[in-house]
Parts: C-alpha cells; sequence; structure tokens
C-alpha cells in the first residue's frame, strides 16, 4: 500500500489496541465503540495486507508485522499531536475547554474552589477536571495541565512547583493522643499497599511501630472520612485534614514529612490565552501557601 492510502484514524486504532492489549479497553481509551475498534482493526489489516496482532485468549499481541511497524505509528501520533498542539497554541480567545488532571482530595478540596471563582469571571471557558491517580502524557493532549506531588521527568513539558503542602497526624476530637514510639492498642488509616513507600507512610509507622492499621486506601478523602469517623489516626495533608469536621492534630513531638505540589503544560501551549489564565488564577490563589 502507499503512504497515501494510509487512514490516520486506523493507525490510532493500531496503537490504542497495542498499549491496551484488549478491544474493549482500547475502545474506553479512545471513546469508540468495541465493534468499531474490531472493524477499524480489520480494515487496516486488510490495507496492509498483514495480520498486525495474534488474538489470544488474554488479548491481543503483536505479531513480527506489527512490532515492526509499531514505532513508526508512534512517531505518526507524535507528528498528529505536534500538529494539533501547534494549532491550539495559537489559540488567543479566553473560550474554549481545559482539560486538568489532579489527585482525587486535590481536586475537590483545593482546586474546585479556584476554578469556580474563575469560571466566574471567564464564562466562555470549560474545565473538565479529571481526579485520577494515573499519570496523564501531555504530549498526547491526555491533558492540557497537570497538578502532581513529583516533578515532571517527560521532555517538553513546561513545569513550576506551585506550593508545599504541610501534613500532620489527625484523629476525631475524643481519642486519646497515642505516645511516640508506641501505638499499642492504637488502630492506624493510611495508604493502600501499592502506596506505602510515600513518606507520610514511613513516618506514622516509625512514630507508632506497634498501631494496627485497621483501614487503607490510595483516597484521601476516603481517609480523612474514616478518620472522622473514629476509626483510627491519619496522617494527611492539612488542607484536608483542617477542613474535615471532626478532626484535630495530634502531636507526637515530630511533623510529618510535607510534599510539594508541581504543575505542568506542554510547551506548546504556552500561548493559549485560556490556560495563561488559569494558571495566572491559580498561582495568585495558591501560589503562597
Amino acid at each position: 500500500m502507499t503512504g497515501s492510502e494510509l487512514d490516520w484514524s486506523d493507525v490510532r486504532v493500531f496503537l490504542a489496541i497495542a498499549r491496551c492489549g484488549t478491544l474493549g479497553a482500547a475502545a474506553r481509551q479512545t471513546g469508540q465503540t468495541q465493534p468499531t475498534m474490531g472493524r477499524r482493526l480489520r480494515a487496516l489489516e486488510e490495507a496492509t495486507g498483514n495480520a498486525l496482532f495474534q488474538r489470544t485468549r488474554d488479548g491481543f499481541v503483536l505479531t513480527d508485522e506489527g512490532a515492526a511497524v509499531l514505532a513508526y505509528a508512534e512517531r505518526m501520533e507524535e507528528e498528529a499531536l505536534g500538529f494539533t498542539r501547534a494549532l491550539a497554541g495559537k489559540d488567543a480567545q479566553l473560550t474554549g475547554l481545559l482539560r486538568v488532571s489532579s489527585s482525587d482530595w486535590f481536586g475537590i478540596h483545593v482546586l474546585t474552589p479556584v476554578f469556580a471563582r474563575f469560571l466566574a469571571q471567564q464564562r466562555g471557558v470549560s474545565i473538565e477536571l479529571v481526579t485520577d491517580s494515573r499519570r496523564y502524557n501531555l504530549a498526547r493532549r491526555e491533558a492540557d495541565l497537570v497538578f502532581r506531588i513529583t516533578p515532571f521527568d517527560e521532555a517538553d513539558v513546561i513545569q513550576r512547583k506551585l506550593m508545599h503542602m504541610d501534613y500532620a497526624l489527625y484523629a476525631r476530637q475524643d481519642r486519646v493522643a497515642p505516645q511516640a514510639g508506641d501505638g499499642e492498642g492504637h488502630t492506624l488509616i493510611t495508604m493502600d499497599s501499592a502506596f506505602g513507600t510515600l513518606p507520610d507512610v514511613a513516618w506514622v509507622r516509625r512514630m507508632l511501630p506497634n498501631a494496627r492499621v485497621a483501614f487503607s486506601s490510595n483516597n484521601r478523602g476516603a481517609q480523612a472520612r474514616m478518620c472522622a469517623e473514629g476509626v483510627g489516626f491519619a496522617v494527611l495533608p492539612c488542607l484536608l485534614g483542617d477542613a474535615t469536621a471532626g478532626l484535630r492534630r495530634i502531636d507526637l513531638g515530630e511533623t510529618p514529612p510535607g510534599r510539594d505540589v508541581w504543575f505542568g503544560y506542554h510547551r506548546d501551549l504556552r500561548r493559549v490565552a485560556r490556560l495563561r489564565a488559569l494558571l495566572d488564577a491559580t498561582i495568585e490563589a495558591l501560589g503562597n501557601l
């Protein structure tokens, strides 16, 4: 086949299936139906005259032919996305959609009030806030703006430290404080095993080595709610813990380690007026916290 016959939308389907491994997951990623994904893949394989995937019981696995063209498909994707970003970067109007990603509690308790004030002033702008632990790819326009607690190492990302977050140990108002270095007879609320290496998790285990973990979750909001229900002690960001009714800070003589919050966006979007306006509003509201 010639290059002019290649349908970029079919190549996108090929990439999604290669990354996700199943038609269903690829369909969810691209916003298409599973039958459509299967139909587009068959069309691509017929057009190329090659089977690009081996269908197995566990999903789709690249054939040798599929693996051989994967890098070319990824380069096509990068060029197509660069084309889109270059046009988006020329947008000088305070109108349009901004897709923002952050952790759940930070999006709800910190960003949402800032965004509400911004939207009241900029009525031509829409914000889509995605609260998810998954790291969204800025180059692929999975998000226009990302807030997270670690710096970015991706190429072509403009980043800045937004703020520092203090953490503290919290409990329901009526709970008796434990003794540092013990914790016997007390219960903890903490991050789940996937996040067991976070600094605050290590800190509370060191400070209360004999305490039993009663509840764990990757959702800080769920931890705060469980703490307010009296289930145990929890290390929480102070912006969340102080805002949760019924909680008080517990002093063990040493404060938990805090975290920095970074934001990042692709450099091609640096001239997008609505993005610049939202960043200015966010930095003004949170930059000195």
